[in-house]
């Protein structure tokens, strides 16, 4: 980029034009930096425990040699299904350094959802708490994986401490379904087996790829998007230079604490942890965020300055009893993506805390990175915010043709976040990406002449559930498969505290009886809970075009 772009000069003193690359530079090698530079401060620490820089250095290149000692080639993919501990740190780095392929994985999926992904990526290990092994069971034999490594709650402390951790949660609160794996390891004994074992280093090229990162995309048919070495360093580094100013303001804040409530396989907060991490920062992370007691209690714990939420999850604490016990004097920013924010959550927000929440946008397609509101905040804008450094937004008419800046089109993004395309699906690929690099994300936008993005609605039929895309089309092949389903159709509609809710739409097959409670029983089994329909409505026909198509307009006035 020779000439910076127009909304640059909206930026916050200090916020550069741009970002720089090194010919060689990757987000291995910078996490690798970081390892060493700040190996004495805690890097993550969850329910009490707190690891450091260098314990996860230490595990991480254990791992590692572990990994390549199963004899996984080169390439591999390894996937983790884990809510936000210390070990998904230490795993998505072993993986890295052994030269395998990180394929993260919802954890709440059910076993038809983890098959899928399993067999899309061709994971063939697999690294999980063990309140999910249950389910891999389930699926393990129709997949690619061969070993896995399974942790524990417990392994956050280690010593006495782990097996009374393990026991309450499995014998008394009986948080664990049973389970049976016989190939599998158990993480502290792989971890200690591994301690001698020689590792072959491997350093990645920027283009190398570093993770599948899973989306419908603009269909709702499972995708992975290949996220390289340099993508995710150059989402990090935008990060990092757009959130500097609320950092090193004055007092600097040398040793800065994030309070990271959200999932880490949610690519929100693989880029801002990986943030953190590039500079010394110490991750509180939260294992159940829905758990809002359990978060009260992590706020309570932590000293935060930096804290990151979608709009669901500040309206919550908003309402909680004890969220005026929080101490928010060191809290200098709050961020928000997933979902869009409300002017009353982001108002009463500033109120109760004196901490502004920054909207921002992306997707998982650019790594989480793509536009976010300026600090200091300019104040609730219903809008998106501003592109950050080295990302290029483009609003484009329906024939791809780019519009004055501000007319109302889709979206389109470029920069070195954006993915390389989906994996081993190159139609689809071509269906988003044109040959200048620019990534059509499907939502319908303007911007304004500062540079402001706002979206306007979206082209595609995805639903928005807390943050969480879902596809009306996952949801009517699932019912598809129950008997006495004639068709189906899956809408979105408005609702107060998740932003959108899934309705579904039922027609009865001839002479079937199904009940609501029977599509429900289905949905519980065969779709995360976000998923699921909120309201279900049986109708005799559903509304269609000459041609056949079901008329999801119709169906929000039903």
């Amino acid at each position: 980029m020779t000439q910076p772009f127009p909304w640059t000069k909206s930026y916050a003193a200090g916020v550069p034009d741009s970002l720089s690359f090194g010919p060689d530079e990757t987000f291995l090698g910078a996490i690798d930096e970081s390892l060493k530079t700040f190996a004495p401060r805690t890097a993550a620490s969850a329910l009490g425990a707190a690891w450091t820089y260098q314990r996860i250095d230490k595990d991480a290149r254990t791992m590692a040699a572990g990994l390549q000692a199963l004899g996984l080639k080169q390439g591999a993919r390894v996937a983790i299904m884990m809510p936000s501990l210390p070990q998904y740190i230490v795993a998505i780095l072993a993986i890295m350094r052994a030269g395998y392929v990180v394929v993260n994985v919802n954890p709440l999926y059910t076993a038809r959802e983890l098959k899928a992904q399993l067999n899309d990526s061709g994971a063939e290990a697999i690294i999980l708490l063990e309140q999910f092994a249950a389910s891999l069971q389930e699926v393990i034999a129709e997949t690619p994986v061969r070993h896995v490594i399974v942790t524990s709650i417990g392994d956050l402390y280690g010593g006495p401490k782990k097996l009374l951790v393990d026991t309450v949660l499995r014998k008394v609160k009986k948080m664990v379904p049973e389970w049976s794996l016989p190939q599998a390891h158990r993480y502290a004994n792989f971890i200690k087996t591994h301690r001698a074992s020689a590792l072959t280093v491997h350093s990645p090229a920027p283009d190398d790829i570093a993770a599948l990162q899973y989306t419908g995309g603009t269909t709702g048919v499972p995708k992975g998007a290949v996220l390289t070495q340099r993508n995710l360093l150059a989402a990090a580094k935008t990060a990092g230079a757009w959130l500097q100013p609320a950092l090193d303001q004055a007092p600097s804040i040398e040793r800065p604490v994030f309070l990271i409530p959200l999932p880490l396989y949610h690519v929100f907060t693989l880029y801002i942890c990986s943030m953190g991490l590039f500079r010394g920062a110490q991750m509180e992370l939260v294992p159940n965020p829905r758990d809002l007691d359990s978060l009260i209690a992590a706020m309570k714990r932590a000293k935060f300055h930096l804290m990151i939420g979608l709009n669901t999850l500040y309206a919550g604490l908003l309402n909680h009893k004890d969220i005026q016990a929080v101490d928010f004097d060191a809290a200098r920013v709050c961020v928000a993506g997933g979902t869009a924010t409300t002017q009353g959550t982001a108002e009463n927000w500033k109120a109760k805390t004196g901490c502004d929440i920054l909207e921002g946008w992306g997707m998982t397609e650019t790594c989480g990175a793509g536009t976010c509101n300026p600090y200091p905040s300019p104040g609730f804008n219903h809008t998106i915010g501003l592109p950050m450094p080295g990302i290029e937004i483009e609003v484009r008419n329906d024939d791809g043709a780019a519009m004055p800046q501000t007319e109302t089109g889709e979206i389109w993004i470029k920069g070195p976040n954006v993915m390389q395309g989906y994996w081993q699906k190159p139609e689809a690929t071509a269906d988003v990406m044109d040959s200048r690099g620019f990534l059509a994300t499907g939502d319908i936008g303007k911007m304004d002449a500062a540079g402001f993005v706002t979206i306007v609605d979206r082209k595609k039929d995805m639903v928005l559930v807390s943050g969480f895309n879902v596809y009306p089309n996952e949801i009517e092949n699932v019912m598809s498969e129950l008997d006495g389903v004639a068709e189906s159709a899956a809408i979105g509609i408005p609702d107060d505290k998740t932003g959108e809710a899934v309705k579904l739409f039922v027609v009865r097959a001839e002479g079937s009886n199904i009940t609501e409670d029977a599509v429900r029983a289905w949905c519980t089994d065969h779709l995360t809970n976000y998923k699921r329909p909120k309201l279900i409505t049986f109708l005799d026909e559903l509304p269609k075009s000459a041609v056949g198509k079901v008329l999801r307009k119709d169906l929000r006035e039903v």
